[in-house]
């Protein structure tokens, strides 16, 4: 079985849109580097691609049980981030999130944890290991560039004097948002 590229698009797309508003959540801090969003973009990327090979081929045999609790899982460490974002916020002493390494590791996965799903109920019927290969490596780029146009976005956004003032708070609620949606919904 082939996907058509309109439907990977879609699919990359759909896919990435966890990752963008973290990016765009994360983008926000003050304290963000250069190196820091590359990282982000590159973790981000790099986990939609993998947990979508490795869940194309570990396919229907997990099916039934992964769709529901590595959300909630994933949902739990976003709202937690979340948390986190809003407490910082409240200092009020201009401290931003600290960004580490463990941070990219963990947000990169529960981002991606939708994109195993997609490898165990779509990408599971590609035989061509390297169209399969081809398929997911998409899929992570188009993650690496929609989560670099979101700190793009997010650098404009911090000019904005009441943004940046209350950017941990904005950053906090949607991350928030964005774990309750992937617990709930």
């Amino acid at each position: 079985m082939t996907i058509s590229i309109y439907s990977l698009f879609i699919i990359s797309v759909a896919l990435s849109l966890d990752a963008f508003g973290v990016s765009l959540s994360i983008g926000l801090s003050k304290n963000l580097r250069y190196k820091n969003k590359a990282l982000f973009c590159i973790s981000f990327g790099f986990f939609q691609f993998m947990l979508a090979y490795i869940g194309s081929y570990l396919g229907a045999l997990f099916n039934r049980y992964i769709l529901t609790i590595p959300n909630v899982i994933g949902g739990i460490v976003i709202f937690v981030v979340g948390i986190l974002m809003l407490k910082d916020g409240m200092k009020n002493d201009n401290s931003n999130v600290n960004i580490n390494k463990k941070m990219y590791f963990i947000l990169g996965i529960s981002v991606s944890i939708d994109a195993a799903v997609i490898g165990f109920t779509i990408l599971n019927n590609i035989g061509n290991k390297l169209l399969l290969l081809e398929s997911t490596l998409f899929i992570g780029i188009i993650t690496s560039i929609l989560c670099l146009i979101a700190f793009l976005i997010s650098g404009y956004l911090k000019k904005i004097t009441i943004v940046s003032k209350y950017a941990n708070y904005i950053g906090g609620i949607i991350l928030m948002v964005f774990g309750l949606k992937m617990m709930f919904v």
